[in-house]
């Protein structure tokens, strides 16, 4: 089922070279099944912004542009250049202009703090584990009312089949953290899919007095 899901989203030469990059490089690129289901939530709510937290080496960045409307701008942090510039190679390759993509080198938790406040359609999550629970709190920030916050690698939280004396390393227990925080906030109307390492998507929802 895994493999059919994988070869239905089928990666054109473009996405596909990218993704190679990125495995020589050591990036971890996403699969082309959760690079298609993040070109799915930003065509299906229109995203003119979007944040993404770990560049690596273009490949999500490219399947976010390709859901994302013709005006529409990718601002992406990573805390590696080297990365960052072979994301450009890619975008430019891709087709995409220049003025579409915004690469930020810095620390996530350094660089999100100055981003604008509620100016953002879409949080794309794949950066360090241990501090999922932090950009869950920049998004839920960042995010416009019915934006949605995205985390990768949310299966890496699924119960082992070693029993529950089983201890978690740092990264688990934090994105098992963001897996909790997002389906007790009543803010927010989450989804898992189980597609490559999984992906843990929550839309925040209009708070506001005329919306109750």
């Amino acid at each position: 089922m895994a493999h059919h899901i994988e070869q239905y989203a089928a990666e054109d030469d473009t996405l596909a070279t990218a993704r190679e990059v990125g495995r020589q490089a050591d990036s971890a690129p996403i699969s082309a099944a959760c690079g298609a289901a993040l070109r799915f939530l930003a065509a299906a709510i229109g995203a003119r912004s979007v944040v993404e937290i770990g560049t690596g080496c273009g490949s999500s960045g490219i399947w976010l542009l390709r859901g994302m409307r013709p005006d529409a701008i990718l601002t992406s942090v990573d805390i590696d250049p080297e990365y960052q510039e072979l994301a450009r190679d890619a975008y430019r390759r891709a087709g995409f202009a220049t003025n579409r993509t915004r690469l930020i080198h810095g620390r996530a938790l350094d660089v999100l703090p100055r981003l604008t406040d509620g100016a953002y359609d879409l949080v794309f999550a794949d950066a360090v584990k241990t501090e999922y629970p932090d950009y869950l709190a920049e998004a839920l920030r960042l995010l416009r009312p019915g934006g949605i916050a995205v985390f990768n690698n949310a299966l890496d939280a699924a119960p082992l089949s070693d029993g529950p004396l089983s201890v978690p390393g740092p990264g688990t227990a934090a994105i098992r953290e963001v897996g909790r925080l997002v389906r007790e906030d009543d803010r927010l109307v989450p989804l898992l899919l189980p597609v490559g390492e999984g992906l843990l998507a929550a839309i925040r929802e209009d708070t506001s007095p005329a919306q109750r």
